[in-house]
């Protein structure tokens, strides 16, 4: 995590630099020779976000008291490969429940028609999720 700390440090770095440059470069063009707003905040708030998620991981690296394996030499493969949960293998429910919310979001966007079948759905589609170990093969 100290390799992640540090390369997002430089990237606020180098994008404050790039802001400063950037704002120099309109200012030096001979057509306009004034601040391009849009670019020199885009760029700002890049590396604000940068500055952010580096102090974040600092302290987060801080507080959890050790290393990670990614930052060990000596570290193996399966050092970094905990157990994440139980995900169901063969279940439909998840894309089932990913067309009904892309149906809602649609909805909002186009009519809200689209938003009331894509809510019916989704619920639909939640309690399949939910309940899909309660009955038929997997039952238990």
């Amino acid at each position: 995590m100290r390799t992640n700390v540090v390369l997002f440090w430089v990237l606020a770095v180098f994008f404050f630099l790039a802001d400063v440059l950037y704002i120099v470069w309109g200012l030096l063009d001979p057509l306009h020779s004034r601040i391009e707003w849009v670019g020199a905040v885009g760029i700002a708030l890049t590396g604000v976000l940068s500055a952010f998620i580096a102090f974040y991981l600092g302290r987060a690296r801080a507080a959890q008291g050790g290393e990670l394996p990614e930052d060990r030499n000596d570290a193996n493969i399966d050092d970094g490969d905990p157990e994440l949960g139980f995900f169901s293998p063969w279940s439909w429910w998840p894309i089932v429940l990913g067309a009904a919310l892309a149906s809602v979001f649609l909805g909002v966007a186009i009519g809200p028609w689209i938003a009331y079948i894509g809510v019916s759905i989704t619920v639909v589609a939640l309690v399949g999720w939910t309940f899909e170990y309660y009955r038929g093969r997997f039952g238990h």
